[in-house]
């Protein structure tokens, strides 16, 4: 081979590698929010879609005139951990009644190409009150107004909505805002990931908090892995093949591997365990990770991904832009030196401790009640990364926390609520988080 097309060679490879990485950070990618990635992903989709498809079962869709990139994640065990999160208010997670308008005004969009808000808003209060199941929406308070921006927000962000004339926070202050939407109604049926539509597992509503579990599950169940099928959650269980096995070994092991911050050894089944101490199962999970350009950390508690570029992590840790995240960080030393792990008690004192040290810092959370808040705040963040766990009733230093020492600490200046830390022996910015 000649050595321009080694070159040529090598520049596709590492292409390759940083699309995987822009696409696992931004599984929806569109050109208005990312002209030179969305052309980075535009110009190598054939190799990223097999990629894809085979490491992860992933289905990759490119639409060059439409400006976006779908990578529809299929998650082996759906949780609650990468909620949807408001535009304001410090980003906070959607609640039950954000993600009931989600719903209800996605569908309303279906047929709507261009619309204002006051249109989609009675859309939304009809549709509401025609079903028996849901509280209805009343756009004359402010609370149900403010629910409502946060999802128009969010859909704003996925370029689903394009606000032509106004801009959406004008409601807030008043039901009578005039705001023109042009609605991309391609893209919005594109949202869902995944394989089985909820319509396909309707029940009767009372009986939804009985079954809700089976029926999450089959939302994401995929008929390519055999089993049960994905068309009648009540059908008899199908032979599953072989390959069939080897593939949901292959796709269920990658798939938490470069789609979460640490993979533990210890959360996986016997079967997958045994897949990725396989002769096979190492090969394949060390090229996909070279190919993909992470750096691969195996311990004997498990393996890590740290991307060396930060494309892929799209959640940092250490990171003091938020009072909550310094907690978390704080509370790594007492978590780190009680191994059987600490009640909720004893992690109230613990949040009363830093607030004692630091007192012109996290002033939101200088209250009776605050100490404990600032604790769950800080160990939902430890939970998410991958670095604490629950055990019963008391949360546990997971083992990639016992990576991370403190080395400095610096106060609040005057009139400044941030407090600075340093950690080293850490993970940084470069874990794909």
């Amino acid at each position: 081979m000649s050595t321009l097309a080694n070159q040529l060679a090598s520049a596709e490879r590492e292409e390759v590698a940083r699309a995987i990485r822009l696409l696992l950070a931004r599984p929806l990618l569109t050109e208005a929010a990312d002209p030179t990635g969305f052309d980075l992903v535009r110009r190598r989709r054939d190799p990223l879609a097999r990629w894809f498809d085979y490491t992860c079962g992933w289905n990759l869709v490119v639409e060059p005139r439409r400006g976006y990139a779908r990578l529809t994640k299929v998650r082996v065990n759906p949780d609650g951990s990468r909620p949807a999160r408001r535009a304001r208010s410090g980003r906070a997670p959607f609640d039950r009644r954000r993600y009931v308008l989600l719903c209800v005004t996605a569908a309303e969009l279906l047929s709507m190409p261009m619309t204002t808000i006051g249109m989609l808003a009675d859309r939304v209060v009809q549709a509401m009150a025609a079903d028996r199941a849901l509280a209805g929406f009343d756009p004359v308070r402010r609370p149900e107004r403010m629910a409502f921006v946060d999802v128009l927000k969010l859909l704003e962000s996925y370029d689903v909505l394009r606000a032509v004339d106004g801009t959406t926070e004008t409601y807030l202050d008043s039901a009578e805002a005039k705001v023109l939407y042009r609605v991309d109604n391609t893209l919005l049926m594109r949202l869902p990931a995944a394989p089985v539509g909820a319509s396909r597992l309707a029940v009767p509503p009372e009986e939804v908090p009985a079954r809700f579990e089976d029926l999450l599950a089959g939302l994401v169940r995929e008929r390519r892995y055999g089993g049960t099928s994905a068309d009648d959650t009540h059908a008899e269980t199908a032979a599953t093949t072989d390959a069939q096995r080897n593939l949901r070994l292959r796709h269920s092991v990658l798939r938490r591997l470069f789609d979460d911050p640490v993979l533990y050894r210890a959360d996986l089944a016997d079967d997958e365990l045994a897949y990725v101490t396989s002769l096979t199962g190492r090969q394949i999970l060390r090229r996909s990770v070279e190919q993909a350009g992470f750096l691969l950390e195996e311990r004997a508690e498990g393996f890590l991904l740290v991307d060396p570029d930060a494309i892929a992590t799209d959640i940092r840790f250490p990171d003091d832009t938020s009072t909550a995240r310094v907690a978390a960080l704080l509370l790594l030393s007492p978590l780190c030196a009680t191994p059987a792990g600490l009640l909720p008690e004893q992690l109230a004192e613990a949040g009363a401790e830093l607030l004692r040290r630091f007192p012109g810092w996290a002033k939101a959370y200088q209250s009776e009640e605050g100490p404990a808040r600032l604790a769950d705040d800080a160990v939902r963040i430890l939970l998410d990364v991958g670095l604490a766990g629950r055990a019963r009733d008391r949360v546990v230093a997971r083992p990639a926390a016992y990576r991370y020492r403190l080395t400095e600490t610096t106060g609040p200046a005057p009139k400044n609520d941030q407090l600075a830390v340093t950690a080293v022996g850490s993970a940084g910015e470069g874990d794909k988080q």
